[in-house]
């Protein structure tokens, strides 16, 4: 199978596990990779049988910017499960949620989570 990078989707969001995280907000990273065979669109060079970036850019975006929720991985979740269900030609996708600025009192560069989901 092909994939489809998109890396780096910056957006703000309220999600977070401490008040202050709710409350205050703080900037959130996306990186995914969409599986799809790619063959169709490339034969063809016709955009409807792939999928467009810029769509996927606003559908992660919308999660990030939507209703707050306390865990990464749940937002990982939902961009995951809202991929799958707007683009019928990703047949897997991994998603990377990255917390750039988790209240965390340590030295670190990022806090990410990673997981992988399959159309069923």
């Amino acid at each position: 199978m092909d994939i489809i990078r998109i890396s780096g989707i910056r957006s703000f969001g309220h999600h977070g596990a401490l008040p202050e995280e709710k409350r205050l907000g703080q900037r959130f990273m996306v990186s995914v990779d969409l599986e799809v065979d790619t063959r169709p669109a490339a034969a063809t060079d016709d955009l409807k049988k792939t999928v467009n970036y810029a769509d996927v850019i606003r559908t992660v975006e919308a999660q990030l910017t939507g209703k707050p929720v306390y865990l990464i991985e749940t937002l990982a979740q939902q961009i995951a499960a809202h991929l799958l269900g707007t683009f019928p030609v990703v047949k897997a996708v991994t998603v990377e949620v990255t917390k750039p600025f988790a209240p965390v009192a340590a030295d670190f560069e990022a806090i990410s989570v990673k997981i992988r989901r399959e159309r069923i």
